[in-house]
């Protein structure tokens, strides 16, 4: 079973389009949850996913408690600076859910707070308010698979 990363209203084009590049590459399914802050026909997100989008299994959704709905059996993990717990303590799972929020607020601070549990984030300086989203997401997705050893790539 897939891993699956969820962004919730992603805002930016090219973080998008960089994460569906690793989806493609690491067979991760990928769902965005609007509103979108760009258009998906945008040539900053197709240019940053480059050629791979056929190989993107990509689902929309119009709001986050649809995927929470359609997903009950899923374990959903909230990356965000507030959480207590890094995601390297996380035994991930096949068919987990990491989910991302929005580049310029993160996730609503009611999902976050109903959540503490499997609120994860990633150790780094108090120079900075976070890492870019791209990033981000493929740090905890690579983790998670190599927790997995790597199902299915070579």
């Amino acid at each position: 079973m897939p891993l699956h990363i969820v962004l919730v209203e992603p805002e930016i084009p090219a973080n998008t389009g960089n994460i569906a590049r690793t989806c493609a590459a690491t067979g991760t399914h990928l769902h965005l949850v609007k509103p979108l802050g760009f258009r998906t026909d945008d040539a900053t997100l197709k240019r940053a996913g480059l050629d791979y989008w056929y190989a993107v299994h990509i689902e929309y959704h119009e709001s986050f408690a649809e995927v929470q709905e359609k997903y009950q059996a899923g374990r959903f993990f909230y990356a965000t600076t507030k959480a207590k717990q890094q995601y390297s303590d996380i035994k991930f799972q096949d068919g987990d859910f990491l989910v991302f929020g929005k580049e310029t607020k993160g996730l609503p601070p009611e999902l976050l707070a109903a959540n503490p549990d499997t609120c994860i984030k990633m150790p780094m300086s108090d120079k900075v308010r976070s890492l870019n989203l791209s990033n981000s997401a493929a740090i905890i997705v690579y983790e998670a698979l190599r927790q997995l050893d790597f199902p299915g790539l070579s």
